[in-house]
Formats: C-alpha cells, structure tokens, sequence
C-alpha cells in the first residue's frame, strides 16, 4: 500500500519544533510532506487556492491549518495536535490539571475524588507505612477504593478520553501528526483524532505493575517532579505518541 494511504511518510527533512510544521504547511506548493498531509485530509492539491497556518498555544490544537479551495467563499479550517518524539518509547503528557479542576470537568463524586488526592499526594496516605510517605499508588488503596476507582473510570472512560486527547470548542483537535525529532531521515504520522481516540482510549482499565491506573494505552499519575513543589501534586495522563508508527 502506498505510504500516504497509510498515513505515514519518511521525512528527508526532521522536525524540530511546531514552527516546521507551520513553514511546511505554508510552502505546501513545494513541500512534499505538506502536500501528503493534505491529501490525507481529503483535499484534492489542484483544487486549492491557498494554505495558511499558524501556531496556536493554550489548547489541545498546537497548528491550525487554513485551507481555501477554488470556486468556494468558504475557507475550511484543520486543527492539528503535533507530536514530536526523539525516540520509540518517548511518553508524552498529553494533560495535567490539579484534581479540583477535573472535578468541576467530570462532576467527579466525592470518594473517587479522596482517591484521586491520596493519589497525587493533595492529601496525606490513609495508610501507615506508604512505599512513598508523600502519596499512595493505586495498588495501596483498599480493594473496595481500587474496584469503586475502575468502575468510575470504565463510566466516563469515553468522556476522559475525549477531553485529555482532542478537547473541546473551537480548538479541539481533529489530527494528530507524530513526528521523529531528528534532522535527517525522520518519519511522520498522520491520523484523524477519532481514530486515535479509539487506538489510545478504547483499552481495558487497569493497574499498572508501578502502580498507576491505565485507561487502554493511557497512564494516569501522579505528575510528580517539579523539585517538590505542590505542583508536583497534580494528575497528569500520558501516552507514548510513537506507538501509531507500530499499527503498520
């Protein structure tokens, strides 16, 4: 099959930052690359006008990506979540927030917010000697906490997946483009956000060996780091964004 069917390429050029992606985008008469992104999103090459995109911060989309097409008073607009990895096993925080601000997200109930706390280490261990004094792993806390936690997380499994991943309002993202983070020879993905919604978020909920609960191929933990500041209390999600590159 063709490599832009399957929605990956090798790269000559690398990946530096977002900004290459902009320049791409906007050299698109020229840049192959950029050309194969529009292909993939369904854009016919000889029926464009013309390509403008920008760098956007602040939301799940990172480039956002104008197209006008000939003949058409509209211009049809792509939200881009970029990726960029050095490595084949390079996690990625996808979203981080202190636990009280997913409350007000997900109407989080109150004993699955105590766990999510002692979890992140806003509130002090229920147990007398936790492997780590600051916070509890999720294998620490009672079977009953441990059933109660999945059980919530398998109810809003689509609704959390949604939000960390894609987003909502006008910059919610609706493609993910991975790239190698190197100068020469790197690869790309491209794939729709629905279907990275289903290969990330559509897994069984578990614990991990290390003691963090896993929604499909989504870790959710502690954020830990940050030299001990309380920031280091918040709850962050993760995904290893290379991972797309081993569905060919």
């Amino acid at each position: 099959m063709n490599l832009v069917e399957r929605g990956s390429q090798t790269a000559k050029d690398g990946f530096r930052n977002e900004d290459d992606i902009v320049k791409k985008f906007n050299d698109w008469k020229k840049d192959k690359d950029a050309q194969a992104w529009l292909i993939l999103m369904k854009y016919k090459l000889s029926e464009i006008e013309y390509v403008e995109a920008v760098v956007i911060s602040g939301f799940k989309t990172d480039v956002q990506v104008q197209v006008t097409i000939k003949l058409k008073k509209a211009i049809d607009v792509e939200n881009l979540q970029v990726k960029l990895v050095s490595n084949s096993k390079g996690f990625n925080q996808i979203d981080k927030r202190w636990v009280d601000k997913y409350v007000e997200m997900w109407s989080i109930p109150r004993n699955i917010v105590s766990i999510l706390k002692r979890y992140t280490g806003a509130e002090k261990p229920s147990i007398k000697k936790p492997k780590d004094k600051r916070r509890m792993f999720a294998k620490e806390f009672t079977l009953q906490e441990q059933k109660a936690m999945i059980k919530w997380l398998n109810k809003n499994q689509s609704l959390i997946v949604s939000d960390i991943l894609k987003g909502q309002g006008k910059f919610a993202a609706e493609w993910m483009l991975v790239a190698q983070k190197v100068y020469k020879n790197a690869r790309w993905i491209l794939k729709s956000m629905n279907f990275c919604l289903n290969f990330f978020g559509n897994g069984e909920i578990e614990i991990t060996t290390r003691g963090n609960f896993k929604i499909g191929r989504i870790t959710m933990q502690r954020k830990g780091g940050d030299g001990g500041r309380d920031t280091s209390k918040m709850l962050q999600f993760k995904i290893n964004p290379a991972e797309l590159f081993d569905i060919e």
